[in-house]
């Protein structure tokens, strides 16, 4: 067995010197500083102390403030945070399994078709972002949050222009952030955002805990019993996040003159869970979107009963489970395509033992990845409902809106921050050899 590669002290130092991990690393902490410091700078024109109490009443803005580091409830220029574009990735994504011309773009339109599609989707975050936005500004006045605009008195058209156009801008800058720590940084932008956005909002949560045991609506061990359930749920996934199966492949052998080549073994690695943090942050996404929209609009009568369904635990369950399987199977069709796969095996003479090249072995493929697909999806899905039971059990509700999702969030991160690192270290180690 051939060891894992691991990142030891003297390693460390030495990427930190490689001049090109060096400037992913401070570009990222400095695109993130920039996020974190607009978070500070609230939407003018507002009373804090209806928008605090507001935040106490809802559950449901705490979730979604949540995703936006502390940004909602501070009512920032940046409070629509990352959802409005996850929201139009989802849509695209979506769309271009169904419309010919999108999935033309994707698979045959190389990097211009990319860059098409990564256009309309920021035309649409746009689009969604000024939607959400509005309904936002309207629910702040009807909930008496605006100053010198009493929820009596006329629409203030101006404040909802104004609030718009700010609220739309802050989304367009987390969206242009995410893409530029995607391209010149560390990790995926958008999951290090919200990643950074849930980290920021641990000493809240923490304190709001440490009030609840004062006040003596909890007690210490019922408050480590719910921590000890969270550092085994942490133990789960980072274990669960590595399983694969490894399906065996073996090219044929060549003869060139007097030698063979070829005849080599390696195999294809069919992630458990192959979506990785996708799935959850996705399912997040779609859920959030109505109910945020609800709490902005309450008079529609549709918004308002998804919203009491979501806001029963049970109900926002058993809808997360679902979206959690569905996401899970169309992000693996996403990531790999069996008949490709097959194809290009197929091509460079390689072939799975005990199947013939081409279909069969394009069907063999197919099934394992929709057995592994589903044995990951239950795995996520117990995995959202064990913290809820831990909370129900402890009675310690100030960490219930910082459950599982929040934890497969953070641990799905830092599991792919880790292993660009450990690429980095391969490649400094590659480097060194072949200087």
């Amino acid at each position: 067995m051939k060891k894992e590669q691991s990142i030891r002290p003297e390693a460390l130092l030495e990427m930190w010197q490689a001049s090109g991990l060096k400037f992913k690393i401070l570009f990222t902490l400095l695109m993130l500083f920039v996020v974190r410091f607009g978070v500070q700078i609230p939407v003018p024109g507002l009373n804090n102390d209806v928008i605090a109490n507001l935040f106490r009443q809802g559950s449901l803005l705490q979730f979604v403030d949540l995703f936006a580091g502390g940004a909602l409830a501070k009512f920032s220029i940046l409070a629509m945070g990352i959802i409005p574009y996850i929201n139009a990735s989802i849509i695209i994504q979506l769309m271009t399994s169904v419309v010919p011309k999108l999935e033309e773009m994707q698979k045959e339109g190389g990097e211009a078709g990319r860059r098409q599609i990564a256009q309309i989707t920021r035309y649409l975050t746009i689009t969604l972002g000024t939607v959400q936005a509005v309904g936002m500004s309207v629910w702040l006045w009807r909930s008496g949050a605006v100053l010198a605009h009493p929820p009596t008195a006329a629409t203030p058209v101006l404040f909802i222009l104004t609030t718009t156009a700010v609220l739309v801008a802050g989304t367009t800058l987390i969206m242009w952030i995410g893409e530029l720590i995607t391209e010149h940084g560390l990790g995926n932008g958008a999951s290090l955002l919200i990643f950074i956005g849930i980290v920021a909002s641990i000493p809240t949560y923490a304190s709001n805990t440490w009030e609840l045991v004062q006040n003596g609506g909890s007690n210490w061990f019922m408050v480590g019993l719910l921590l000890l359930s969270y550092l085994v749920l942490i133990l789960v996934v980072v274990y669960a996040s590595e399983g694969a199966r490894k399906i065996p492949v073996q090219s044929a052998k060549k003869q060139v003159g007097n030698r063979m080549y070829g005849g080599r073994g390696t195999y294809l690695p069919f992630r458990l869970n192959q979506g990785g943090v996708m799935p959850i942050i996705f399912a997040s996404s779609v859920l959030l979107f109505p109910a945020t929209l609800s709490q902005f609009a309450p008079n529609v009568g549709l918004l308002k009963t998804v919203t009491d369904f979501l806001n029963k635990q049970p109900g926002y369950g058993i809808l997360f489970v679902i979206m959690i399987f569905f996401f899970s199977f169309f992000y693996a069709s996403l990531v790999l395509n069996p008949q490709e796969i097959a194809n290009n095996l197929k091509r460079y003479g390689s072939y799975i033992p005990g199947y013939r090249p081409g279909r069969p072995t394009a069907e063999f493929l197919e099934r394992v990845l929709s057995r592994m697909t589903f044995c990951g999806a239950i795995f996520l899905a117990l995995i959202i409902i064990f913290p809820m039971a831990m909370v129900s059990l402890t009675g310690v509700t100030t960490l219930d809106r910082m459950g599982s999702t929040a934890v497969l969030i953070m641990v799905g991160v830092a599991i792919d921050l880790f292993n660009q690192l450990q690429t980095h270290l391969l490649a400094r180690q590659y480097e060194g050899f072949t200087s």
